[in-house]
């Protein structure tokens, strides 16, 4: 996952994403290095648009939570009721 972070750290800085500088920013940082992640990182990132992987990425979470958000309104009134129905009494009763 750092290895990600580097080649996303050198993109947003405009400079070129190679295996040196990626290797580079993790001694830096002092995490694990491990060439063959990065050669690999770096050669499916030769093609890739980035800028389209990253709006892509951004867009995906904010889809399966809003999804989770009407699942969660849905179950939530039947739960209140239930609530509602084995609450403590309310009112002049509720004070002794």
């Amino acid at each position: 996952m750092e290895s990600i972070y580097s080649a996303l750290l050198l993109y947003k800085a405009g400079k070129n994403i190679t295996e040196a500088a990626i290797e580079k920013i993790l001694k830096a940082a002092g995490a694990t290095v491990d060439k063959s992640t990065i050669s690999k990182l770096v050669a499916g990132l030769k093609e890739a648009d980035i800028d389209t992987i990253i709006s892509s990425a951004a867009a995906a979470p904010v889809m399966v939570a809003s999804a989770a958000g009407k699942a969660a309104e849905a179950a939530a009134p039947k739960e209140e009721k239930k609530e509602e129905e084995e609450g403590e009494p309310t009112g002049i009763g509720s004070l002794f």
